[in-house]
């Protein structure tokens, strides 16, 4: 074999190689940040109440952090089986709070998502499905404000 087919073929290797080396880009982070000419203590409750009805269990704290576990997929005693080994997606909810003055305030959300192809595969950071969104979190909670 002369030279030039090896350098061809190491070339070759080289590309390949560094090809596959990366694993898949992480998702840009799912994050809305609005104003709302409503207090923050309607904010804050509306918040919750919406959370809540989407299956997340929601935590209030007095510096205006909402945050919640990861939400519930079905209604069922099976519902942890199927995020810790089933399921395709998990989400969970973080947002802040901050009342500009007595009738404004300003909120910031934030989804995170995980998710995985198969039930031997590990959980890693996914891009939002659009009914988990942050973007479609903020419609639901201006309904709820009757702000639409």
């Amino acid at each position: 074999m002369s030279t030039r087919a090896l350098g061809i073929m190491a070339w070759v290797f080289v590309v390949a190689v560094t090809g596959c080396a990366g694993g898949p880009p992480a998702p840009e982070p799912d994050v809305v940040e609005v104003t709302l000419p409503v207090p923050a203590e309607r904010v804050k409750t509306a918040l919750s109440d919406v959370l809540t009805q989407e299956g997340y269990t929601v935590d209030l704290d007095d510096d205006g952090n909402v945050t919640t576990g990861m939400r519930q997929e079905i209604r069922s005693p099976w519902n942890g089986l199927l995020r810790w080994r089933f399921g395709v997606g998990k989400s969970r909810v973080e947002a802040r709070v901050v009342s500009q003055d007595e009738t404004t305030t300003r909120l910031r959300l934030q989804v995170f998502h995980r998710g995985k192809d198969g039930i031997f595969d590990l959980w890693e950071d996914a891009e939002t499905p659009l009914p988990q969104s942050a973007a479609n979190e903020i419609r639901r909670l201006k309904n709820a404000l009757r702000l639409l």
